[in-house]
């Protein structure tokens, strides 16, 4: 059996450490085996305290590196200068702004490949895929699509390129306020999240048009979020790939002897939401959260706040081939329904058979 297409997940998702230098044009480069790529989707979070809270950082090579969003808030796309100045092929290059570099405070990236920045423009009444024009690049191994478009009104389907149907789509409406709006298929089509908010799910055909994307298409409704017309708009397309990523669901049990999470690979990225309740987003990454050398990480940070790093008592062990939640709290096990978001430090078996092992 193919246990994995991807040996060595760091060739297409990275997470780097560094720290900052109030420096202008300081290169962070990337230390992984194969993690020398040139990242498409970019997200930098301030861990720090000291320095004070700063946002969840995200910019884009199909929208341009002084093109960024703050996923913790609704604020419109906002064109920055001093933050990061360009994508690099071992990592990118920042500047001396305080977003992205002040002087001591510590920092983390998290890094996407899609297609080195080189998009497809998809000509729909050409091409007769999709009902509205977009701009994609695609990186069908790592099962990641990078998706610009501007919106039409009205329920319209849009070209996404990953060959394959999407597990979660995130989209983010560009030349105005608006929320993170995701689909994940694992709860419905009829239902969605946002990323910037402790919402439960909600219901609404507006959003996706309760239709399921396909292997050549997302839906999207008439909800100014995701479908502003004359409005820009950007989706981040995700699809599972095994041994490298997974998109799901669990349920909880209220109990600090948690359910486990079979991944099929020892994870480096969990980001975890209750969909039934209000409720924080949660995420997890070894590269902050394991201090103490072994499986269990109880450092955290909200996608939907701009807090640094915190601790918690609600601890997750990331396995060789999952997760085992600890804690009872309702971000992460009450006797609810949840969605999660991870990606591979490792495959639990490469494609030679080979396993790998926990702390």
């Amino acid at each position: 059996m193919a246990y994995t297409t991807i040996d060595d997940p760091s060739a297409y998702f990275h997470a780097q450490l560094y720290t900052g230098n109030a420096t202008d044009s300081t290169s962070i480069t990337n230390d992984a085996n194969s993690g020398n790529f040139q990242p498409d989707w970019l997200w930098i979070k301030n861990r720090s305290s000291a320095g004070g809270v700063g946002p969840h950082f995200i910019v884009d090579s199909s929208r341009g590196a002084n093109k960024d969003f703050h996923m913790n808030n609704d604020e419109a796309e906002h064109t920055t200068t001093n933050a990061v100045k360009s994508f690099n092929s071992d990592g990118f290059t920042i500047d001396s702004g305080g977003t992205v570099n002040n002087n001591t405070d510590n920092y983390i990236s998290w890094q996407w490949k899609a297609n080195g920045g080189t998009t497809t423009t998809n000509d729909a009444s050409a091409t007769s895929i999709g009902s509205i024009d977009s701009v994609y690049q695609a990186n069908t191994t790592a099962g990641f699509s990078i998706v610009t478009y501007t919106g039409a009104g009205g329920n319209q389907t849009i070209a996404h390129g990953l060959g394959a149907t999407p597990t979660v789509i995130i989209i983010r409406r560009r030349d105005g306020a608006a929320d993170w709006t995701s689909f994940h298929s694992p709860i419905g089509d009829e239902k969605f999240l946002r990323l910037n908010s402790t919402n439960a799910m909600g219901d609404q055909a507006t959003y996706f048009n309760d239709t399921s994307p396909t292997s050549t298409v997302f839906t999207v409704g008439s909800a100014g979020d995701v479908n502003t017309s004359s409005g820009t708009h950007v989706a981040y397309c995700f699809t599972d790939i095994q041994g490298y990523s997974k998109y799901g669901t669990y349920e909880g049990n209220n109990n600090s002897d948690g359910p486990f999470i079979y991944l099929g690979f020892k994870p480096q990225l969990f980001i975890v939401k209750n969909v039934d309740s209000t409720a924080a987003w949660r995420l997890y990454s070894n590269k902050i959260s394991n201090q103490n050398g072994f499986n269990d990480l109880d450092r955290v940070l909200y996608p939907n706040t701009n807090e640094a790093e915190s601790g918690t008592g609600h601890a997750v062990d990331f396995l060789s081939n999952g997760i085992k939640i600890r804690g009872d709290n309702e971000d992460v096990n009450d006797a609810e329904s949840y969605i999660y978001m991870a990606w591979a430090e490792h495959p639990f078996v490469s494609s030679k058979g080979v396993p790998c092992t926990a702390r």
